[in-house]
């Protein structure tokens, strides 16, 4: 690929200046797959020279954590132990605090084959004993971001045409291209992006809205009802210190919180997604006040039981997201099996968990308070696309006025 180390460059730059944002004497913490070695050296030397006072890396592989999912007992895989959850909290508690990079490179399909129920019951385990941690993530009391990186497997997924080489640059320009980094000059054209969403969440905040109903040619006929004192929010993120930052790259999303209890009709997902490293595609779900009764799929059908198996809090939605088809990532004309990308193609809801900071004060109150917002409670939030081309969004208003918010896929607003 033509200037492809200068991209890399300007994607690290970004990912790490904007995305994650270090301040000066913060910790870095980067997850990293290791096929994103040569990006996560470059994000090292970028945080050091925006003032870091170190980087520790983690690096994972989906090759060992496939075999130690086949092969490990279920016993052995959730034996966690104190220094897992404290090597975050320990460096969250210090005075200078930390941020939290992510640069994922997963298969679509990691878990393909194994069974699924071991693979629920172990990530549940993993997710709740890693919710003190999660509990800085979700109310934003550090920065965090996630971006990718191109495996061979996922790009041989979505470029099954091509050798491997090929595929992997293939990939790679996609992501510099929807993450605005091909251009030249990834921090203005974000700033520019930003902006527009920022006037979108605006506009809707100034509509008070109880509900949002979705339509579509594919049966959808959803009405989402709105949490109390609910706020919508854009990209940008705010730490408890008032630190902006990106959680996801790239992101075209305005989202807000659904009432648990207020969520009615039936919804047919537009692209397929992956739960635990297995794909489900073709999926559909009816809710009657705000709980899921009846659900199927094309193909996964039984993931889709256990994920919303999970807990009690699963058969609820704790996201609603507005995404116009005519996104970056939508207009490419890929699927990306992978929600980062796919769910900035198309509207979503998210099964599970709310963040706190989409009511106001969310981030302050406790957890009975939120729950008397309407605002939902559970151990894991996965989103999935419900957006298609010939989208109708409507929004009622506390005042009883109705208003158009998406036609044929895209913003009236």
């Amino acid at each position: 690929m033509k200037n492809f180390d200068e991209l890399l460059k300007k994607y690290a730059d970004f990912i790490v200046r904007v995305g994650v944002n270090p301040q000066p004497g913060q910790v870095l913490i980067i997850n990293c797959a290791l096929e994103g070695a040569p990006l996560a050296r470059l994000c090292v030397r970028s945080a050091f020279e925006a003032g870091a006072r170190d980087v520790q890396v983690n690096w994972t592989d989906d090759a060992v954590t496939r075999t130690r999912m086949e092969l490990g007992s279920e016993e052995a895989l959730t034996d966690h132990k104190g220094w897992q959850l404290r090597r975050y909290l320990d460096y969250a508690e210090t005075e200078g605090g930390v941020c939290v990079l992510h640069l994922i490179a997963d298969d679509p399909e990691v878990f393909a084959g194994l069974d699924g129920a071991k693979i629920s019951r172990v990530n549940s385990a993993n997710r709740a004993f890693m919710q003190p941690w999660r509990e800085y993530t979700m109310n934003d009391r550090v920065q965090w971001s996630i971006a990718a990186i191109p495996s061979a497997p996922w790009a041989k997924k979505m470029f099954p045409e091509l050798d491997t080489d090929a595929a992997i640059e293939a990939l790679w320009q996609l992501i510099f291209d929807t993450c605005r980094v091909t251009g030249g000059d990834p921090v203005g054209e974000w700033q520019e992006h930003l902006a527009r969403l920022s006037a979108l969440r605006d506009k809707m905040n100034a509509l008070d809205l109880e509900s949002v109903h979705f339509a579509s040619g594919n049966g959808t006929d959803l009405t989402v009802g709105i949490a109390d004192q609910a706020v919508w929010e854009s990209a940008a993120s705010k730490n408890e210190k008032g630190v902006t930052f990106l959680p996801n790259i790239p992101t075209e999303e305005v989202f807000t919180a659904p009432h648990k209890d207020k969520v009615n009709g039936v919804v047919y997902g537009t692209k397929p997604y992956v739960f635990n490293g297995q794909l489900i595609k073709g999926f559909h779900v009816t809710f009657k006040d705000g709980k899921v009764v009846e659900h199927g799929a094309e193909e996964g059908a039984d993931l889709l039981g256990q994920l919303l198996d999970t807990d009690e809090g699963a058969r609820h939605i704790g996201e609603v997201a507005l995404v116009p088809a005519s996104s970056p990532i939508n207009r490419c004309g890929k699927l990306f099996y992978n929600t980062l990308f796919d769910e900035n193609a198309a509207c979503h809801i998210a099964f599970g968990d709310s963040y706190p900071g989409t009511t106001a004060g969310g981030t302050g109150l406790t957890r009975e308070q939120l729950d008397a917002r309407g605002m939902n409670h559970s151990s894991l939030h996965e989103d999935v696309m419900i957006g298609a081309e010939d989208s109708e969004i409507t929004g009622k208003c506390r005042d009883g006025r109705t208003v158009q918010l998406f036609q044929n896929g895209v913003w009236v607003l």
